[in-house]
């Protein structure tokens, strides 16, 4: 099945470029992707994504990730990438090394995906502090970095 961040970018990607209308559907195009599903899974994971089904005139229903009609999400995406240095953690909180005027527009991203692990963010000129809840690791925290900017996945 996968780890659980491969399987959130997986099905991310795919309702991102197909007009998916089933979950019967999704399983086969994860299949497609190497990931095998249980439908209980599946569910579990949509739902995490918070995906919506939305009418379209074709399929009738299909799969949309929320906030995917704005492009901007995608350009900050890119964006926040090309600033990202490093992270290191201390005494569980997360630090965040950017290129210089960089910091305050990646904490935004990061704020405004209000991911459960992460409580909120400190953003000076070219460092973020990342205040995780109770409880989660640093690797939770990367995993949900890598779900906010995908293009990290490569650079942490």
């Amino acid at each position: 099945m996968g780890n659980k961040t491969d399987r959130l970018l997986a099905i991310k990607n795919i309702i991102s470029k197909n007009k998916v209308s089933s979950q019967e559907e999704l399983v086969l195009l994860l299949e497609k992707e190497g990931l095998h599903y249980t439908q209980a899974t599946l569910s579990r994971d949509l739902k995490f994504l918070k995906v919506n089904k939305i009418a379209d005139p074709e399929k009738g229903y299909f799969y949309e990730l929320p906030d995917h009609h704005q492009v901007s999400n995608e350009v900050a995406e890119n964006y926040a990438a090309q600033g990202f240095m490093s992270i290191e953690f201390a005494n569980k909180l997360g630090v965040i090394k950017t290129l210089p005027g960089y910091a305050s527009s990646i904490a935004s991203l990061i704020d405004k995906a209000r991911p459960f692990e992460i409580i909120g963010t400190i953003a000076g000129d070219d460092t973020i502090l990342i205040i995780p809840k109770e409880g989660i690791t640093e690797n939770d925290i990367i995993n949900s970095l890598i779900m906010i900017i995908p293009e990290l996945r490569n650079k942490i």
